[in-house]
């Protein structure tokens, strides 16, 4: 206590005489004093003691000698201490810094894993997702991943699997959620498939694929009310989801709601002009409310973007043909059976126009490819029928289609009454 006495005494004289920058005056080293405060002077005294302990401690108690030897023995002691806070600093910090290396080691195996599932090297893909996943168990990702490439293998259960440890992980993940709902909906588990897609939905407000497969699989109950609204709120968040449109306005047409329907195919036309698909359902509307220049202008936009469109072609013959054009309606037929040679319907009508050409020869080699292609297809036989009795004038051939319609299930009193009486 004395020691420390003494030393904080002189400690204040040094400073004092520091202070006074050499003037030695009783009443200056008096006002000094007073305009330290007593906070600060114990602040001082504090500093000053551990700065000068050491110093004071050799020269009252073991001399100069005594007082290098304590010194270097601190020095030496301080730096043992300073050498084991630096390994416990340092100790701490490698599990962290590798903890982190093999993170990053683990996303780039799944990023890996991301190109080669792209690539549809799916041996490849599933061998970096597994890296992945040995090196960062946690990874919901790469759990994700792995489901994907399982799905892509024709392995659900392993894909359900899969995408559930991605969940347990990650919860609010919703592209794990629609995967999930698709292996569950290809499973036959349809109510574990809507759940998952209202919850992805739930966690994510703009999740356009779960709008979608949700919609699709109302579809596939045949809840054409559910998948309306489901469509439509798709649309509410992406008003231009080409896919959506389209298989809304497909929705409004099965319902007979031809406005909206039209209406709907227009906004996908608007985002796409040269969409066949779109062009051809517009036309198929246009159609059914007889605007027949409309549905022949739409089947031509048709062909335009995708002129191997059998059905457009097939179509406008149809349109071509009831406004008095057999020629044009021929050729649509003909690019009919180029696209599809097995096409019987478009033989059988090529027969029709051959017929009402008067090329005859063309019209029964037409109907005899349709009943070769088709042996069960009536109207041909009718046709065919219709065709040796009227113009070739040639009765038991006639007589023979007639039967294999009567057969077939055709119902036609005037070819009953022919077959019945010619057994008479």
């Amino acid at each position: 206590m004395d020691i420390e006495t003494n030393f904080h005494h002189k400690g204040l004289i040094e400073v004092r005489n520091g202070v006074a920058s050499g003037n030695q005056t009783s009443d200056h080293a008096s006002l000094v004093m007073a305009s330290l405060s007593w906070n600060r002077l114990l602040t001082l005294r504090t500093s000053l003691i551990s700065w000068l302990l050491p110093s004071i401690v050799c020269r009252t108690v073991v001399g100069v000698e005594g007082c290098r030897l304590i010194m270097n023995r601190l020095l030496r002691d301080s730096a043992i201490v300073l050498f084991a806070l630096c390994l416990a600093v340092v100790s701490y910090f490698v599990p962290v810094l590798a903890a982190a290396e093999q993170s990053d080691e683990a996303q780039r195996y799944y990023e890996r894993g991301v190109v080669l599932l792209k690539k549809g090297d799916l041996a490849a893909a599933s061998e970096a997702a597994r890296k992945a996943i040995e090196l960062n168990p946690s990874s919901a990702e790469a759990h994700h991943l792995l489901g994907v490439i399982y799905f892509k293998e024709k392995r659900p259960a392993q894909a359900a699997d899969a995408f559930t440890h991605a969940l347990k992980l990650k919860p609010a993940y919703p592209d794990a959620l629609n995967d999930l709902a698709e292996v569950n909906r290809i499973r036959g588990k349809s109510a574990e498939a809507e759940q998952a897609l209202k919850r992805a939905i739930e966690i994510d407000p703009r999740h356009a694929d779960s709008y979608f497969d949700l919609a699709k699989l109302y579809e596939q109950r045949r809840d054409v009310a559910s998948a309306t609204k489901t469509y439509q709120a798709l649309l509410a968040v992406y008003p231009n989801h080409r896919e959506g449109l389209y298989n809304l306005a497909l929705l409004y047409e099965a319902q007979g709601d031809s406005r909206g329907a039209r209406e709907t195919v227009g906004r996908l036309l608007k985002l796409d002009p040269k969409n066949a698909d779109a062009w051809y359902l517009a036309g198929r509307v246009a159609e059914k409310n007889n605007v027949l220049d409309e549905a022949a202008y739409s089947y031509r936009q048709a062909i335009a973007a995708k002129p191997s469109f059998v059905d457009a072609h097939y179509n406008l013959a149809f349109i071509h043909r009831s406004q008095g054009r057999p020629l044009e309606a021929e050729q649509e037929l003909l690019e009919v059976v180029r696209y599809r040679p097995a096409y019987a319907e478009a033989h059988m009508n090529l027969g029709v126009i051959y017929t009402e050409l008067n090329r005859l020869d063309e019209a029964e080699q037409s109907y005899e490819r349709a009943v070769a292609l088709k042996p069960d297809y009536a109207e041909a036989h009718y046709n065919l029928g219709v065709f040796y009795e009227l113009h070739r004038k040639d009765l038991p051939k006639a007589l023979a289609h007639y039967q294999k319609y009567l057969n077939l299930g055709g119902r036609d009193d005037r070819v009953a009454r022919i077959v019945g009486s010619s057994g008479r």
